[in-house]
């Protein structure tokens, strides 16, 4: 802290001469008091102020106190506490900061000039300079409170004219410290810039309005604007301040509820500090987040795009929620190296009727009792009064000489930035402006409004233009979602292709794509990953792939789900048509067969094994040949019911025909006498009745599986991705297993028998004919078995109707080839003389045999 001798030691500060202030008489007297420009250095700075603050008075039935930092300090540094600080100029005049004083002197003139507002009652003003800081402020608020010059707490000295408020810019630390303050005495104080949402709470902050949104409307904005432009990987710069730190919270809870991510969330010190700056910058160089939302005071703001200029950092999209201090950080040379765009909101607000006009009509001999004016004056027009002094004047030269005011200049023409923030929100505490929109405030004191969307675009020649792209609209609650109207028409209008920048720490993904989480990183960093077979993603970014319907599947890019089509093994497509002309063949062929031994029904060849039993395996190697035109065709519950059935019946027929023929030729062999009890197994009607009860048996099977749990046709969506199989389900399983272990058990007993009488003598080696014939059977369905159980969709009906027909085709081959060879080529054989020859010679034989067998060997020689 700054030390000087004699009275003025242990204040911390020194005013040099007298603190300049806006005075104004009346009725009431009203402070404004704030810190227009930037944040206010507090703590340990230690200056010396050239000159006492000075005040703009104007008397009045009551006064309305204000307090602007309409001068400040110039060449603001970085302290690092190793050297005293420097003499700290207060030359430098904020234009925007006296502007809103002028606008608080146009707001009391218009109370006053309405007969309707305040009847018989005149308001007087007193403005006052705050320099900018927290202790010059509270030392202008306490002189207006107490009437003094060297303000003393709870006492007051000649006041004449009563203190009804205060009103003014009031940020972060200093609004608190202000608020509890006034709060003890319930003074009123407005503030037009203090957002600090703990400041709603009425029981601490009893006495404390403002004319603006709270933190909670402002961040809330924010987060909407963010949600609305996709920004899915964003960077935070927060003062380390109530007013950071409750805004910056804020925001971070709404956007971490919308799945937002925050690579970086940095505070940046209140106490300006050139060690942390430099850190923060250092930490930012590695940012990957293009969007950096902003809750920084102006100094702040300007210190740390400084550190970034050649950095390397370029691109970077700053979104704030105050239109201010970006548009003085955009002043900064070069900064168009660091920015790409900004985005910032403004509450909504309109031109003040008159306001324009009476700027235009300030000058310097109208408001004599106006000790900031001149020094606006030469700001604006780089001028110097003759009368003041040529070195606090500034360095104002026209060809190394004094450019002199002359006081000719005008006001009109001049263009000033935002001058409609405050006034209309001045008049009342509920009304509508003039373009008929309501203003009105919540429960808590607050403004609800709607907020500009203001676009900062670089131009070629590196400079920064605002447009106003569109709004924000408040709900009911703030528990419901804004709504970001972008105005397309001034878009396609400012802009030829409007592109709003991206923020994402991952690429998006594209329709048919998936996130997939990154390892170690926030749930916004992902990788993509195709939807698998049979799921599908319509939109972009989706976490994870959603499941076709039954009948739909995946299209090859996996954006959409395509209809399956229906497939079963129809009579029309090649395989089908295939196996249907093989199947009628083989019955063709079996009818051809019966033709013949029809024809040549007493022929040794047909008579011998009896010609019954030839008719019936005939017959139902026939219809065997026929089932598989069962298994083609769309399935229905008809078709389900007959097809497993059928097949199961007409082959226990055909293999119990063989079974019984086998028999037959064993029984026949085994009969050596006259009366033996087997001939009663060799009448024409025992061979059939084997036959009819193997049948029998079978059918009673198949009527259990019917009455218990028939086929009946389904659907199988697995087996086949793109398409929907149509098939019959077996039903019960148990009886369908039951069925088939029948008709295997028949065969390899068959079998079995037939290979035991394969050497009997026969003379068509019937014997030989049936094993090889069953032999083929089974090894067809041992094969059977493994492939219907592999095979998906319609090829396991054709792996079953392959088998039938091959194991028809083997038993129709295999017994009946042979003997229609000897009908048709060979009827020498198939005369009763050639039989007669043949038998003959067989006993021939067999007699040579057994004497051969009889004779005695001689004896052997030495």
């Amino acid at each position: 802290m700054g030390v000087v001798d004699g009275e003025d030691k242990g204040k911390g500060w020194w005013l040099q001469d007298k603190n300049k202030r806006f005075d104004r008489p009346g009725d009431v007297l009203i402070t404004l008091m704030g810190a227009l420009s930037g944040a206010a250095l507090s703590g340990p700075t230690g200056w010396w102020l050239q000159e006492k603050s000075k005040r703009f008075d104007r008397p009045g039935d009551v006064l309305i106190g204000g307090s602007f930092s309409i001068f400040h300090f110039d060449n603001i540094t970085l302290f690092d506490f190793t050297t005293p600080p420097a003499r700290l100029a207060s030359n430098s005049l904020s234009r925007w900061n006296y502007l809103v004083a002028q606008s608080f002197v146009f707001a009391i003139e218009e109370i006053n000039r309405d007969a309707h507002l305040l009847p018989n009652l005149t308001l007087g003003f007193s403005i006052r300079n705050s320099w900018d800081c927290v202790h010059g402020a509270l030392h202008e608020m306490m002189g207006f409170l107490t009437g003094q010059e060297e303000p003393i707490p709870n006492y007051t000295c000649q006041l004449s004219i009563p203190r009804v408020a205060l009103v003014g810019d009031t940020r972060s630390v200093l609004s608190v410290a202000m608020a509890r303050l006034l709060g003890l005495y319930k003074f009123p104080q407005v503030s037009y810039s203090s957002t600090l949402a703990s400041l709603s709470d009425k029981t601490q902050f009893p006495s404390f309005l403002r004319t603006l949104s709270s933190d909670v409307m402002f961040s809330h904005a924010i987060a909407q604007l963010v949600i609305h432009f996709r920004w899915s990987w964003v960077n935070i710069l927060a003062q380390d301040d109530d007013f950071g730190q409750q805004g910056s919270s804020l925001v971070t809870q709404e956007l971490t509820q919308a799945g937002i991510c925050i690579e970086f969330h940095l505070y940046v010190p209140f106490r300006q500090s050139l060690e942390k700056i430099n850190s923060i910058v250092q930490k930012m160089e590695s940012c990957t987040a293009t969007v950096v939302l902003v809750f920084l005071s102006n100094l702040n703001f300007q210190l740390v795009l400084q550190g970034l200029l050649g950095r390397g950092v370029f691109g970077k999209v700053w979104a704030s929620q105050s239109t201010l201090h970006t548009a003085l950080a955009l002043t900064m040379p070069g900064i168009s190296q660091v920015l790409q765009s900004t985005f910032s909101l403004l509450q909504h607000s309109i031109q003040v009727p008159g306001f324009p006009e009476f700027l235009a009509h300030l000058h310097p001999t109208w408001t004599p009792e106006d000790p900031f004016i001149e020094r606006f004056w030469e700001s604006t027009f780089g001028c110097t009064w003759p009368h003041r002094n040529l070195e606090s004047a500034g360095n104002s030269t026209v060809s190394g000489k004094v450019q002199f005011c002359s006081g000719n200049e005008s006001l009109r023409g001049q263009v000033y930035p935002f001058q409609e923030k405050l006034l209309h929100s001045l008049r009342n505490v509920q009304f509508k402006t003039p373009d008929r929109r309501e203003i009105k405030f919540d429960v808590n004191g607050d403004l609800v409004t709607e907020f500009d969307i203001l676009y900062g675009q670089k131009t070629t020649e590196g400079l920064f233009h605002f447009f106003h792209i569109g709004k924000i609209h408040p709900r009911a609650s703030l528990k419901d979602r804004m709504t970001v109207h972008l105005m397309k028409e001034e878009l396609q209008y400012r802009f030829k292709v409007f592109q709003v920048p991206s923020s994402v720490c991952s690429r998006s993904c594209a329709p048919g794509f998936s996130q997939i989480p990154r390892q170690g990183f926030p749930h916004c960093c992902f990788e993509c990953s195709s939807c698998p077979e049979g799921q599908f993603a319509d939109q972009k970014d989706v976490k994870r792939c959603l499941l076709c319907p039954e009948e739909q599947y995946s299209s090859p890019t996996r954006d959409y789900c395509l209809p399956r089509t229906e497939t079963f093994l129809a009579f029309d497509e090649p395989l089908g048509l295939t196996l249907a002309s093989v199947a009628l063949t083989l019955a063709i062929v079996a009818l051809l067969v019966i033709g013949v031994f029809l024809k040549h029904r007493d022929t040794p060849v047909v008579r011998a094994n009896n010609r019954a039993l030839s008719y019936i395996l005939l017959a139902s190697l026939t219809l065997c040949a026929l089932c598989p035109l069962l298994f083609l065709g769309r399935p229905t519950a008809a078709t389900c019911l007959l097809r497993q059935t059928t097949f199961a019946v007409v082959f226990t027929m055909a293999i119990s025909s063989i079974l019984a023929k086998t028999l037959t030729v064993v029984l026949a062999f085994r009969v050596t006498r006259p009366g033996d009890r087997v001939r009663v197994c060799l009448r024409p009607g025992a061979s059939t009745s084997v036959v009819l009860v193997a049948s029998f048996m079978q059918i009673v099977l198949c009527g259990v599986w019917l009455g218990i749990s028939p086929p009946f046709p389904d659907r199988d969506m697995s087996s086949k991705p793109h398409h929907i199989v149509i098939y019959c389900q077996e039903g019960s399983g148990v009886a369908f297993y039951c069925m088939l272990s029948y008709l295997g058990l028949l065969a390899v007993g068959t079998f079995s028998v037939a290979f035991l009488a394969r050497g009997l003598p026969d003379a068509f080696n019937e014997t030989k004919f049936l094993t090889f014939s069953m032999l083929l059977f089974c090894c067809v369905w041992t094969a059977f078995l493994p492939l219907y159980h592999s095979a998906r969709g319609k090829s396991t009906v054709a792996v079953e109707i392959f088998s039938i027909l091959a194991s028809t085709a083997g038993l129709l081959g295999g017994i009946f080839f042979p003997k229609c060879y000897i009908i048709l080529l060979k009827p020498e054989r198939n005369a009763p003389a050639w039989l007669r020859q043949r038998h003959q010679t067989h006993l021939e034989r067999q007699s040579k045999e057994l004497r051969s067998s009889h004779v005695p060997r001689a004896p052997q020689t030495s």
